[in-house]
């Protein structure tokens, strides 16, 4: 089943001075302020599209990576993932940093940089972003 999900922004005045909101309609969690000033800058509060792209990168990331480990007969104790997207004023979002650290029993080093690849490369939001350059640090804690 095919799912639409929605958000809005609305922006006053010129690029470098002027402001806006980001509003999540689906999930109705709320409006975020943004400014261009927090998009190439310090946040101060304030979040960005490489933000929302990074939140929307990492949590793919996890689920994608436990459908994988799932799949492969393993459970985790736990995942944590984290996306860092770059921009460049000028040239524009250059790349996707993933971070992986996960504790699973049993697990051989083998199978799980295997299963962690496969999890970016299979990642609805890895195949969205496929022109920019996606990288991974993946750690299999003990």
């Amino acid at each position: 089943m095919a799912t639409t999900r929605n958000a809005h922004a609305g922006w006053i005045g010129d690029l470098p001075t002027g402001a806006g909101k980001v509003t999540l309609d689906s999930s109705d969690l709320g409006s975020f302020e943004i400014t261009w000033k927090a998009r190439t800058e310090a946040a101060e509060g304030k979040t960005s599209p490489e933000e929302l792209i990074a939140a929307a990168h990492s949590s793919c990331f996890a689920m994608a990576f436990s459908h994988e480990l799932s799949g492969a007969g393993h459970a985790a104790d736990y995942v944590n993932t984290s996306a860092a997207v770059t921009f460049v004023p000028g040239t524009g979002i250059t790349g996707s940093h993933l971070t992986l650290a996960a504790r699973i029993p049993g697990i051989s080093q083998e199978d799980f940089d295997r299963i962690a690849n496969a999890a970016k490369s299979g990642c609805p939001v890895s195949a969205a972003l496929s022109g920019i350059e996606i990288t991974l640090d993946a750690t299999l804690d003990a």
